[in-house]
């Protein structure tokens, strides 16, 4: 009997899009994001980029919410809570 390969290719998350099996996503409230950019360090599936944001000087989160899985690292990461889960339908 032959054994499937379990582990995944490098960089494969990129070609399968995980967003449609979450049931929350975080909402990043620009007003009180800092930028310090933890979000984005801690995020395992690299899906928060920081970014110039209209009407915004510093960088800001944004998610892309194809490969967000709502694991919520990011929520419990932010040091100014910024950051909340919110029901994803």
């Amino acid at each position: 009997m032959a054994i499937k390969k379990l582990i995944a290719e490098p960089n494969s998350s990129l070609k399968n899009k995980t967003g449609p099996w979450r049931t929350h996503k975080p909402i990043t409230d620009r007003n009180i994001c800092i930028s310090c950019g933890l979000c984005a360090k801690i995020c395992p599936e690299n899906c928060i980029e920081m970014k110039k944001v209209k009407s915004y000087d510093k960088l800001k989160p944004v998610t892309d919410y194809d490969y967000c899985k709502g694991c919520a690292l990011c929520v419990k990461e932010c040091p100014v809570k910024a950051i909340r889960m919110e029901e994803d339908f």
